[in-house]
């Protein structure tokens, strides 16, 4: 049967300069030049090499490939002098055979670029591209008689299930029969059959209910040839149905369900792209600790790992590929074979609810008739592939409601900055109410909506432009209520939940980085705005004071907000009762100084704790310093 051997420690690494290192996989040589500034992060190819002994495998039944997690952005693959076809593109898994070409001894070489080239995608966007090998490499042995591993890094078995307990099951191989077996979250089988493509019937299904209930089954598929049982493979899926109406928003299961949650990015302070399964694990705990019940996953592919932990945490997700910021003329074939392999390797996810099919792609696009061919062909590409899902875009923020690209894919939703990028947070109601004017039966959503904040800046009077974290509070309190009185918007998207490296950037003082995140790059440090959406999204009683970095304070009476889901406040100075006040989710008090003061909310069982010092001054390190704060958003 199969037997997967990872191969990810003591490679030898040579640097884009030609210096030469001992490296432990998942690597990147971005690490940190990616995350300094200065859109000077080092672009080009970096070698990896490896000497490994032929494994133990029966030559005459068994076959050896080579499986790659990710290596961004193409891969070239050259095994004991055999080189294989280049593999273009830097967020999907790939396999090689190599069993023709397998020594005792054996010398493994790849070639990692993520040069600038005309092609291959992304090549121009508001993050950095990592270069190197940052996923798993494992030999793979499998019987030559096997479900396909050749088809665009495939499994071989495509599930497809419904809310009424049908399942259709269709495997690819090259074996002679198949059964198949479904088993319910403790292991036993509720469904059984067999053929290449078959339709069982689950009794009673439990369904996949998104945050409520991520119930999950497994499907398992044996290949038999001669009657002797040669290879299996299995995936978990989710009896679900979803569907999205403009007036009345995102359905599960024929219910109501309305999305509210943020997008990802996958990559760490002083890790870049490298992550391991802890790291994923943490943020998944992160976006689930907020009350998100939605992720898009930008701008590419994700982890496989991280797919299934938004299977078992029942996140709806936007999965899609990095066409992004600026169509190339030449890289057509580029965009299918990314999103090809994005729904093939992703097929049997429950999580995935949308593909996407680009992003911002107007914002320095020139052939435009030649973009909008190519975005017709992929939303017809992604029915094919997959009949069962919808297809959606993210429209560039001055891509105006009429564009013809916002009318091509099944859904669409905006980037939209209106309160940060320029002045006016109502311009976020009168944008919304316009379009679904105009396209009342077109599914409107926020893919895209954020405000810079920095943990260290504060101001007693926060504005636009200040990366204060009392501003970015500000800014999504507001977003939160507009989007609260528009039921009809099928998704909302926060940008970002943690902030991420963008080499490109200069702004907050420290260059490099975007800092929209509910959550710093470390995620050492959840921002105010993090526990405002806590308060909105979430039941678990929970209380939290703003603004506790910003201890030092001006003025004659000290201000106090909290966030809370819970109906009352009480609120103590220096252990004196102030006030107890009723509110929705924001609550407000006026306290008078008594020296140094300890502020303490309290409702139920549960409390926060702060403590502020009046000064005669303010605090110049609470102040963005505008020489060296850079400037606006990133250059295109």
């Amino acid at each position: 049967m199969r037997k997967l051997l990872p191969i990810m420690d003591a490679w030898c690494f040579t640097d884009l300069d030609g210096t030469k290192s001992i490296v432990n996989l998942p690597h990147t040589w971005n690490s940190l030049d990616g995350q300094d500034g200065g859109d000077d992060y080092r672009r080009g190819v970096g070698i990896y090499e490896k000497d490994f002994p032929c494994p133990d495998f029966h030559k005459e039944k068994q076959l050896v490939y080579l499986e790659f997690a990710g290596v961004n952005a193409s891969a070239t693959v050259t095994l004991n002098g055999h080189t294989f076809p280049v593999h273009h593109g830097g967020y999907s898994t790939f396999r090689l055979d190599i069993t023709p070409y397998l020594q005792a001894e054996n010398h493994l070489v790849v070639a990692a670029d993520n040069s600038v080239n005309d092609f291959v995608y992304p090549q121009k966007a508001d993050f950095t591209f990592y270069g190197g090998i940052y996923r798993e490499v494992s030999l793979l042995l499998v019987s030559k008689r096997h479900f396909d591993l050749d088809y665009f890094g495939g499994t071989g078995l495509a599930i497809t299930p419904d809310a009424t307990g049908r399942v259709r099951v269709q495997t690819y191989h090259n074996g002679e029969t198949v059964s198949i077996s479904l088993l319910d979250g403790d292991g036993n089988v509720v469904a059984s059959g067999a053929g290449s493509d078959v339709t069982l019937q689950i009794e009673k299904p439990h369904l996949w209910q998104g945050v409520c209930d991520p119930y999950l089954y497994t499907c398992k598929a044996e290949l038999f040839a001669s009657g002797e049982k040669t290879d299996e493979v299995s995936a978990r899926f989710g009896c679900r149905s979803f569907s999205v109406d403009p007036e009345k928003g995102f359905f599960l299961n024929g219910k109501p369900y309305p999305l509210h949650g943020v997008s990802r990015h996958q990559d760490r302070k002083g890790i870049g792209n490298a992550l391991t399964r802890e790291h994923h694990e943490e943020d998944m705990a992160l976006i689930k600790e907020i009350g998100a019940n939605t992720v898009r996953l930008a701008h590419y592919q994700h982890d496989r790992y991280f797919y299934d932990l938004c299977d078992e945490a029942g996140m709806v997700v936007w999965a899609e590929i990095p066409y992004i910021s600026e169509h190339l003329p030449k890289g057509r074939e580029n965009t299918v074979s990314q999103m090809t392999e994005l729904i093939v390797q992703n097929y049997n996810h429950p999580s995935i609810c949308v593909w996407g099919i680009s992003n911002e792609i107007t914002i320095s696009t020139r052939d435009k008739a030649d973009m909008l061919d190519n975005h017709r062909m992929l939303n017809d590409l992604v029915h094919k592939l997959d009949p069962s899902r919808p297809t959606v875009l993210a429209c560039y923020a001055v891509c105006g409601p009429f564009n013809k690209v916002a009318h091509i894919t099944d859904l669409v939703s905006w980037n939209l900055y209106l309160g940060w990028y320029v002045p006016g947070l109502f311009l976020n109601d009168l944008w919304i109410d316009f379009f679904h004017f105009c396209y009342p039966n077109r599914c409107l959503g926020y893919s895209e909506y954020g405000c810079e904040g920095m943990p260290n800046l504060h101001s007693a009077r926060p504005r636009r432009g200040d990366h204060t974290e009392e501003y970015q509070a500000i800014y999504h309190e507001y977003l939160l209520k507009c989007f609260s009185k528009r039921p009809f918007l099928w998704a909302n998207h926060v940008w970002n939940m943690f902030d991420f490296a963008a080499d490109a950037r200069n702004q907050g003082g420290e260059p490099g980085m975007n800092h929209k995140g509910l959550v710093t790059f470390d995620r050492k440090i959840k921002k105010d705005a993090f526990y405002l959406y806590k308060a909105w999204w979430t039941t678990a009683p929970m209380v939290h004071i703003c603004s506790k970095r910003y201890t030092e304070r001006t003025g004659k009476t000290l201000f106090v907000k909290v966030y809370s889901n819970c109906d009352t406040v009480t609120l103590y100075a220096n252990n004196k009762k102030i006030a107890t006040k009723k509110g929705d989710r924001i609550f407000k008090f006026r306290v008078a100084w008594d020296g140094e003061t300890e502020i303490r909310a309290v409702s139920g069982n549960v409390s926060d704790r702060a403590v502020f010092r009046q000064v005669a001054k303010e605090n110049p390190s609470y102040k963005l310093n505008k020489k060296t704060a850079g400037g606006g958003n990133w250059v295109g």
